[in-house]
C-alpha cells in the first residue's frame, strides 16, 4: 500500500480554499468548511500556521457554543432574555464556519421580513406584542399567587 504525499502544487487549492484540511483536498478538520478571508489578512495569517489555526477554529465554535448553551439555559427566565446570547453566539460561529453563515443569514433574512410585516401592519403588530406580554404577565400572577411552584413540586415529590 502506498500512502500519497501532500505536495505544493500551483493549480492546487490553498489550505483555507480546501476546507482548512492540511492533509488532503477532501479532508477536514471536523469543524466544517472555514468562510473564505481576504488574503493577507490578520485571520488569513492565523489560518497559515497550522497550529494556530485550528486553535483558533475551536476557540471560536467553543465561544459560539458557549453563549448558544447560555441563551438555552436562560429559557427558564421570563422575558426574551435568551434570543440575543443565541444571536450573538450563531453570530460568532458565522465569521469562521460557513454552516454557521448560510444559518445566520437565513435567520437575519426572517427576521427582517418580520420586521417589514410588523412596520407594514402596526396595529396587529402591537396586539400580538401587547397580548403576548398580558398572557406572560397573567401566568407569572398565577403560578405566585397560587403557589403553582410548589403545588407541583409536592405533586412531583421533590
Amino acid at each position: 500500500m502506498t500512502h500519497a504525499v501532500d505536495t505544493p502544487d500551483a493549480s492546487a487549492p490553498s489550505t483555507s480554499a480546501r476546507g482548512g484540511a492540511t492533509r488532503c483536498a477532501d479532508c477536514t478538520d471536523g469543524l466544517g468548511r472555514p468562510r473564505p478571508v481576504a488574503p493577507g489578512s490578520w485571520r488569513d495569517r492565523v489560518r497559515q500556521k497550522p497550529g494556530l489555526g485550528i486553535a483558533y477554529r475551536v476557540a471560536v465554535f467553543v465561544a459560539g457554543l458557549l453563549l448558544v448553551l447560555l441563551g438555552l439555559a436562560l429559557t427558564v427566565l421570563p422575558g426574551p432574555l435568551t434570543i440575543p446570547p443565541i444571536l450573538v453566539g450563531l453570530w460568532v460561529w458565522s465569521t469562521e464556519f460557513e454552516w454557521a453563515r448560510r444559518f445566520f443569514l437565513a435567520f437575519r433574512r426572517k427576521a427582517r421580513d418580520t420586521w417589514a410585516h410588523a412596520r407594514q401592519h402596526p396595529a396587529s403588530s402591537a396586539a400580538v406584542t401587547v397580548g403576548g406580554l398580558v398572557a406572560a404577565g397573567v401566568v407569572f400572577w398565577a403560578v405566585g399567587h397560587y403557589d403553582l411552584v410548589a403545588r407541583l413540586l409536592g405533586v412531583v415529590g421533590g
